[in-house]
């Protein structure tokens, strides 16, 4: 785009941004005489994409970032569809909510006066809330979908607009795209309708989200329990939302579950948008916990849990050796999730687990020795959610599910990952090993020693400059078109592929279909049972090689041992794999 034209589109979406804020700063960006040197060409190198899970971007003005001009179309888009495609959606309604970010309360009230003027009922929460309390929300009232504006993890300059079908679980293809269509047809911003709310309330088309809803989601959460009273609940808990809005709802869930003893890090503990203490409230960032871990070594806490500023993530740490703390990867917290659910909670129905592509395949292992059901999804909760419901159609019970990225489901009460839900389950983990002489650590080496170690890594190769992409595209299509036979002295018995649909038996030659959406993704396990996942990212020209590498615990030999034995394997599986492709 040569700059006559960028200077043209700036001073059309000028005109049409019903927002003075942003006007103002792009009015700014035009009259600087250097504007060559402003990120203005990236402002309108594109629009953001109405994808899976809605939108999310930078906050400010033009069309390639968050503000509400974009949110004011994208509702009314929206709307139309609901409209076009939900039986009684004006009815039934949309439930909106946002957490405490930057923006996040003016657009999810631009969102619902947007909604009521197109004749949508809308139960707005008045205050920040965490996204699993609004998912629920959609599934409790039968709404017909669900909007939460967030940036879940991301930094503080972000913001985000998340969308729930009437199913409550977040929307997926063809809808996404059916949707996005209506953005497209969608008025200027500075035209669509967006009444005062006071207006709309007092034509009942907006109303207050009820406070029954955060007492029915307690409830649920409760109902979860399965030891409900069982174990040493004494336990002292260290607790940080991280500057989000989990800390209400996280400690009052903890002390009906009969946790008394829960200490939030007071410098996180009230929302706050700019997020003082952390570059980046994702908990799994180094740092990020420092204030938590402190704090729990000062008052030698049993267990530490952290959310992400919207709540809808769960990080765990325990205390591990010179009263330092350990913190649980993903894949450990889902894998002790999955396992307690499926050894502790008496059978009533045939069960299902479900785990991202890139979540570690020990939780597969251990549900089919224990004779459930196990698939796996695409990465992100939208598959994991849908997938679950249409499991629960055939007759099973859907019992989990997790992305190794700290997203765990446990049941159906909320239809996307729940990290409040997640950290009462932890706690009543944690609660029940103790009363047994166990501990945390424990039960993990107790189901290594079982189903072996397994330990993961991922690798990035960058290709950077103008062929990047070409480059990342030649690479898999290269392995694609010839796979490795073997990784170092470890047989590749199968390969999927994403992108075809099937999964190769190496051995056989026998194709049998994944059932899965077409991605551009290449998963190899190994004879070892082992696994080597490629994929390109979708932002960068990187190809992103995950490994899962699994070592038996030999008789007579510590976890701890054969968890070395991994962890070198790993490396050396990484190094050999990547020089071959790359």
């Amino acid at each position: 785009m040569d700059s006559t034209d960028l200077y043209a589109r700036a001073a059309r979406w000028l005109a049409d941004d019903p927002d003075p804020v942003t006007r103002e700063e792009l009015s700014a960006l035009l009259a600087r005489p250097d504007r060559g040197s402003s990120d203005l060409a990236d402002r309108f190198a594109g629009s953001l994409e109405f994808g899976t899970a809605g939108l999310r971007g930078v906050l400010g003005a033009g069309p390639n970032r968050m503000n509400r001009a974009v949110v004011a179309r994208a509702t009314w888009g929206l709307a139309s569809e609901l409209l076009a495609s939900v039986p009684g959606a004006a009815e039934r309604g949309v439930v909106v909510g946002g957490d405490a970010r930057k923006m996040s309360r003016e657009l999810a009230e631009d969102t619902a006066a947007i909604l009521a003027a197109r004749g949508i009922r809308v139960a707005l929460f008045g205050s920040p809330v965490p996204t699993p309390l609004v998912a629920f929300a959609v599934k409790q009232t039968g709404a017909a979908a669900g909007v939460v504006v967030t940036a879940s993890h991301n930094p503080a300059e972000y913001n985000g607009y998340k969308a729930y079908w009437e199913n409550a679980a977040q929307i997926i293809p063809p809808i996404d795209a059916r949707i996005a269509a209506a953005i497209e047809g969608a008025p200027p911003a500075r035209e669509v309708s967006r009444p005062p709310l006071d207006e709309l309330r007092r034509r009942g088309l907006v109303t207050e989200a009820q406070d029954d809803l955060r007492r029915g989601y307690l409830d649920a959460v409760r109902a979860l329990s399965v030891h409900a009273t069982g174990g040493d609940r004494r336990l002292r808990i260290v607790y940080t939302p991280l500057h989000g809005v989990g800390d209400s709802l996280v400690r009052q869930a903890l002390s009906e579950a009969g946790f008394a003893s829960v200490t939030s890090v007071p410098e996180q503990q009230q929302p706050d948008g700019a997020f003082p203490t952390v570059a980046f409230p994702n908990p799994e960032e180094p740092g990020a916990m420092d204030l938590a871990f402190a704090l729990a070594k000062a008052s030698s806490a049993d267990l530490v849990l952290a959310n992400d500023p919207d709540a809808d993530r769960l990080a765990v740490a325990v205390p591990s050796a010179a009263g330092a703390y350990r913190q649980l990867t993903g894949n450990e917290t889902g894998v002790l999730l999955g396992h307690y659910l499926l050894t502790e909670r008496a059978v009533a129905k045939p069960r299902a687990v479900i785990a991202s592509i890139v979540s570690s395949p020990l939780l597969g292992r251990i549900a089919r020795d224990l004779g459930c059901h196990y698939e796996e999804t695409l990465t992100g909760f939208k598959w994991i959610a849908n997938r679950a419901i249409r499991l629960e159609q055939e007759g099973r019970e859907f019992v989990f599910g997790y992305e190794e990225a700290l997203g765990y489901c446990v049941g159906s009460a909320v239809r996307d990952k729940d990290g409040i839900s997640a950290a009462v389950l932890v706690a009543e983990i944690a609660a029940v090993l103790r009363a047994r002489g166990q501990t945390v650590e424990g039960a993990l080496d107790a189901i290594a020693s079982r189903w072996g170690v397994f330990v993961s890594g991922q690798v990035n190769l960058t290709r950077k400059g103008a062929d990047g992409a070409a480059s990342i595209r030649k690479l898999m299509d290269g392995l694609r078109a010839s796979p490795p036979a073997r990784v170092l002295d470890d047989e590749v018995v199968s390969v999927a592929d994403y992108e075809r649909g099937f999964l190769v038996d190496r051995r056989t030659g026998a194709e049998a279909p994944l059932g899965l959406p077409k991605s551009n993704v290449l998963s190899f396990d190994l004879a070892s049972g082992s696994r080597i996942i490629a994929r390109p990212s979708g932002t960068e020209p990187k190809a992103k090689f995950y490994f899962d590498v699994r070592q038996a615990v030999q008789p007579g030999e510590s976890v701890e041992t054969a968890r070395t034995r991994a962890v070198a394997r790993m490396d050396q599986l990484e190094a050999a794999f990547v020089a071959t492709v790359g």
